[in-house]
């Protein structure tokens, strides 16, 4: 049987995750444009620090959410 607070975890998770994401790629983006003449280079760094931010979040709002269902 499925607990629905851990759908609400998932969301939570994927929402989240997704504004932190973007919020970290124009932050890293911004900065490293001083850095690089051409903006191929920045973009990728961006766009990596955007991935794992996503992904850290995403796991944490799981992680968390399944201790706390396990728990109630």
């Amino acid at each position: 049987m499925t607990n629905p607070l851990r759908s609400l975890f998932l969301s939570i998770g994927i929402i989240f995750g997704f504004f932190a994401s973007l919020m970290a790629y124009l932050i890293t983006y911004g900065e490293w444009m001083h850095h690089y003449p051409t903006k191929k280079k920045p973009r990728k760094m961006a766009m990596e620090t955007a991935i794992f931010t996503f992904v850290f979040f995403f796991l944490l709002s799981i992680i968390e959410g399944y201790l706390l269902t396990k728990t109630l």
